[in-house]
């Protein structure tokens, strides 16, 4: 997939999101930022979305250990030649752990997601192998914050979701 075109804005913003510090403060307070522009805009974008110039998808999922139905916004990986479908990275910032929705997909992998304003149900696989490679390879083509979390995770490995519309 072609790396998107970016503005000087949206390119500055990436570094800042990238640095340690830039996601240690985005970590706490960009869903918070977000839910307000996500419901103000109809479901159209988020904060994250206005200020990356990239696609940012929200993710409804069932608590694993709750059954509470959260929402989270996060950067959608697509695949052009695979329409429709998108994949999410658990890079949570960089930390040393997974993020929480994680845990949820992995016990309720049934979820339902809204991306551009659309809603639709879709069916969440973590992805291994070649396939992992390939939307790591489009995660890296997307977002330059990746490979500097993969620096500060450790021996974590980074998991992927491929969504797929059920």
């Amino acid at each position: 997939m072609p790396p998107k075109t970016l503005s000087a804005f949206h390119r500055g913003m990436h570094k800042v999101a990238s640095t340690s510090a830039g996601a240690w403060f985005l970590a706490r307070t960009q869903h918070h930022l977000d839910r307000v522009v996500f419901t103000l805009s109809s479901g159209r974008t988020t904060m994250a979305g206005m200020m990356t110039g990239l696609s940012v998808v929200v993710l409804s999922a069932k608590g694993a250990k709750s059954g509470v139905i959260r929402a989270i916004p996060l950067l959608c990986i697509e695949d052009e030649a695979e329409p429709g479908a998108f994949a999410i990275v658990a890079s949570n910032f960089g930390q040393s752990h997974n993020p929480a929705w994680y845990y949820n997909l992995k016990a309720h992998p049934q979820v339902s997601c809204t991306l551009r304003g659309q809603t639709q149900n879709y069916t969440a696989t973590e992805l291994e192998g070649e396939e992992y490679e390939r939307y790591w390879g489009y995660a890296l083509d997307t977002y330059m914050g990746f490979p500097h979390y993969k620096s500060r995770v450790g021996d974590r490995h980074i998991p992927i979701f491929v969504m797929k519309p059920l």
